[in-house]
């Protein structure tokens, strides 16, 4: 994945779910490119990246992120768009999923999961919380003592840094991942239907 700026608090995510006939991945690949290159121009644009599917029957997820719900709909709205993906060459016109994630519902999910609905934000809550608090110990624990002769604010840089990152590429994924029947029990109700 490539990043062209800082992700801020309001930044959104697209997620395209699109089918490759096979034989036709490296074509894909080179037509997405000719996507990121022009996705990249756009104001706002803050990276893309793709997925290559977990099976081979499976889809391929394009993403791309952008700072806020203006600069992504300046994209999804523009002729530019239209046109590279009006041409593709048959092989890969089949689109199986679009999903669009803001804020935290960007943790709650993965590379090859298909786009589906955020789980309830109650329940986004108490899984975030489950990942913050043994951050929390560890880093207040181990590193309080030893910064405790800095200065307030470069304490406190130490430890956003260490909270965010790690709660982006540890904790999340992995609570998400123990927590995942419970977070999308609700959704995966709601998608079947009332039984009878």
């Amino acid at each position: 994945m490539t990043e062209t700026d800082d992700v801020g608090p309001a930044d959104v995510t697209l997620l395209t779910a699109r089918a490759v006939e096979p034989g036709y991945e490296h074509d894909f690949r080179e037509w997405f490119g000719r996507v990121t290159d022009t996705a990249s121009a756009f104001p706002g644009h803050l990276g893309d990246g793709l997925f290559r599917p977990a099976t081979a029957a499976g889809p391929w997820v394009l993403i791309h992120r952008f700072r806020d719900q203006e600069s992504a709909r300046h994209w999804t709205t523009s002729p530019e768009r239209a046109a590279l993906f009006d041409h593709c060459e048959g092989h890969h016109q089949s689109e199986v999923a679009r999903r669009e994630l803001s804020g935290m519902e960007t943790l709650f999910t993965t590379a090859h999961d298909t786009p589906t609905t955020a789980p309830p934000r109650w329940k986004m809550a108490l899984a975030a919380f489950a990942a913050v608090l043994p951050i929390s110990l560890l880093g207040n624990g181990l590193l309080g003592p030893a910064l405790r002769a800095w200065p307030l604010v470069a304490r406190v840089l130490v430890l956003a840094l260490l909270f965010s990152t790690l709660m982006t590429y540890l904790m999340m994924p992995a609570v998400t991942l123990v927590l995942r029947r419970w977070l999308y029990a609700a959704t995966s109700t709601a998608r079947e239907g009332p039984t009878r």
